[in-house]
């Protein structure tokens, strides 16, 4: 699949679970929106959204790299409108950091890829953790455009990490394994130290 079809399919999978958002919960305030836009840049949740992006294209094949991002923005709309309606599990933070460990050691092992059902179901998993903590953040001006903002942005950051595995892909060649493996163990590194600072 061509990087830009890749591209319209993300964002046309955003908006199109905005929509099952927005029947969820009126309001479009556009503060609502703005805050949806910002949440995903923190630490944890920024580095999970990349790392889906560079594992699709580096684990699953050409024509169905589209499948990890959009098993993420699918799980994290549902999950967040549970999210938004009360849901939570206990530790919540502590898992979502490592999921980012997760996501390191995926990256480290997509040489040898994961079979495909086995890492989108990991994908789903995580992202139903991070759509928990998105929808317990919705903000009183209303959840659709808030919903809206968060899967626009984890769309672009999916798209970043697309366009970094493509990079790592063409450039490297036969070291792109050794690239990957090094990004990963950095990632997991990040997750660890995240996971320390809520233990701290």
């Amino acid at each position: 699949m061509k990087h830009t079809t890749l591209v319209k399919t993300l964002l046309s999978t955003a908006l199109g679970t905005t929509a099952l958002a927005a029947q969820a919960h009126t309001g479009h305030g556009t503060s609502s929106l703005l805050e949806g836009l910002v949440h995903p840049f923190g630490p944890d949740h920024l580095l999970a959204m990349v790392a889906v992006g560079i594992w699709s294209v580096s684990a699953l094949p050409a024509n169905k790299a589209w499948q990890g991002p959009a098993t993420f923005l699918l799980a994290l709309v549902a999950s967040a409108v549970l999210g938004m309606m009360g849901l939570t599990v206990p530790y919540l933070e502590h898992a979502i950091s490592l999921s980012v460990v997760m996501f390191g050691a995926m990256l480290i092992l997509a040489a040898r890829p994961l079979p495909p059902a086995l890492g989108l179901g990991l994908i789903a998993a995580a992202a139903s953790l991070h759509g928990l903590a998105h929808g317990a953040e919705t903000p009183e001006t209303g959840f659709a455009g808030y919903a809206l903002g968060f899967l626009l942005t984890t769309a672009v950051l999916h798209i970043g990490g697309v366009g970094i595995g493509l990079a790592i892909k063409r450039w490297l060649g036969r070291r792109s394994g050794l690239a990957l493996g090094s990004l990963g163990a950095a990632l997991s590194a990040a997750g660890v130290y995240l996971f320390s600072q809520l233990a701290a």
